[in-house]
């Protein structure tokens, strides 16, 4: 073909196929696309419009429910609760995993030990939601003998307030003992060159303390105070005499007696292994007690799975599972960071707090805001722990969104509420993505 010009005739050069940035035909690039595009279709895009369809329609889905559902979000208990704990867990989950991460990845720069360090930190990502959830069900097991949380808090407890190895020990019938404020006093004032018996009863012989053993009655000293706290009881029916020391009793080792006179204690002493016990002259027409301290139950440690304190034992669980995968991304970012800045600080006179808070974060704050809007996506839809961390008791204390809609759609039969959680939810994760798209487009540009 030929065009007429100016100078005569030229050839018109023939139409090009149109093709992609990369060299590729489009039509080429689409066909390998179509896969791809089916899978995504199918399980995304039809998903997430059957979902928007039927969080409109009744519980049987064949009536128009109009924002019923929708109402439901706002006005069901459950879901209130789900709501609050997802904002809870947005706030300070991703905040915590990214500051350690932050904190493990600056320090073991600094230590020759850094990448068994890392390894180890980072490991936990390679356990799975659900066996992460029985692990840390059994960390935070209520047991001290069973659970490794409060095996640690009542171990450290113990070493400042010892619990006595008499908890549930108390007078028997006939004792010159009575109640007094979570202890016992004697009805009568006790004088010098006085052996006095204070027999108690209640402590099962395999609850006994070690070193008990058995009980003597202590003889009468001129100018003292003496006495016996025993176990008085014998196996065996009729064995025994009440309120005597008999063979095969044990005494009350390390037991404290207080002599207490106007409201005063004048002298104190601890019972020996074979139950005796001493006090000086001070004690004369002054009353004994065993104060409280001797029967304080042993502490059995924290409630980590009661409705206080369920949520915050199971953000601890996910942080110790995603500090590991935060770590390795500021760790990569902080390798990019120029050392001469760092050093021209430290010449400047800046010290290594000022250069870290100064200099290090500004520059790693496209790595942070990475790992934090990654970890805020994440956190929404967080079910796995939530679903098995907490026991039923205290399962609906510590409940999300995503555990609420499962709730919804399989236990209570409403597949309309859950289809207006998952909408509900993928809303909330919209402006998240866009603001994550829009930081990366903003980071291609430079």
């Amino acid at each position: 073909m030929t065009s007429a010009t100016a100078g005569g005739t030229s050839p018109v050069p023939p139409a090009r196929t149109r093709k992609s940035v990369t060299g590729t035909r489009r039509t080429v690039a689409v066909l390998f696309l179509l896969p791809c595009l089916v899978l995504l279709g199918a399980l995304v895009v039809y998903p997430i419009g059957y979902s928007l369809i039927r969080s409109f329609l009744n519980q049987s889905g064949d009536g128009f429910a109009g924002v019923d559902n929708y109402k439901a979000l706002f006005t069901d208990d459950g879901i209130r609760t789900a709501l609050k704990n997802n904002v809870i867990w947005v706030v300070f989950a991703p905040t915590v995993a990214t500051a350690l991460g932050l904190v493990f990845a600056v320090l073991t720069e600094r230590v020759r030990w850094g990448t068994a360090f890392k390894l180890v930190v980072f490991m936990p990502m390679a356990i799975s939601m659900l066996a992460a959830g029985i692990i840390f069900r059994l960390v935070y097991d209520q047991d001290p003998n069973k659970g490794v949380a409060n095996a640690v808090w009542v171990g450290v407890h113990d070493t400042f307030a010892k619990s006595s190895a008499f908890p549930n020990a108390h007078p028997g019938r006939q004792s010159p003992l009575r109640p007094e404020k979570g202890g016992f006093l004697t009805q009568q004032a006790v004088h010098a060159g006085q052996s006095v018996s204070l027999p108690l009863v209640g402590v099962a012989p395999d609850k006994m303390p070690g070193g008990a053993k058995k009980a003597v009655q202590a003889p009468s000293e001129p100018g003292k105070v003496t006495g016996t706290a025993w176990q008085d009881f014998t196996r065996g029916k009729g064995v025994g005499r009440l309120g005597q020391v008999d063979p095969g009793e044990l005494g009350y080792p390390g037991m404290k007696i207080e002599a207490v006179k106007d409201g005063k204690v004048v002298d104190s002493a601890k019972v020996r292994a074979d139950g005796t016990f001493t006090l000086s002259d001070k004690a004369d027409g002054a009353r004994l007690r065993l104060p409280a301290s001797n029967f304080r139950e042993p502490y059995n440690g924290v409630d980590w799975l009661g409705p206080s304190l369920v949520t915050p034992a199971v953000i601890g669980a996910y942080v110790w599972m995603w500090a590991g995968f935060a770590m390795v991304l500021i760790a990569a970012g902080l390798a990019g960071v120029p050392r001469e800045l760092l050093e021209a600080a430290r010449v400047d006179g800046a010290n290594e707090w000022q250069v870290f808070r100064r200099v290090t974060v500004p520059l790693l704050a496209p790595v942070l805001a990475v790992v934090l809007v990654t970890l805020m996506i994440n956190v929404l839809k967080v079910f796995d722990l939530v679903f098995i961390i907490p026991p039923g008791s205290s399962q609906d204390d510590a409940n999300v969104l995503a555990l609420e809609l499962y709730r919804k759609g399989f236990s209570e039969d409403q597949p309309g509420i859950a289809s207006a959680i998952a909408v509900f939810l993928l809303l909330l994760v919209i402006p998240v993505v866009w603001f994550n798209v829009r930081r990366l487009r903003r980071e291609v540009r430079r």
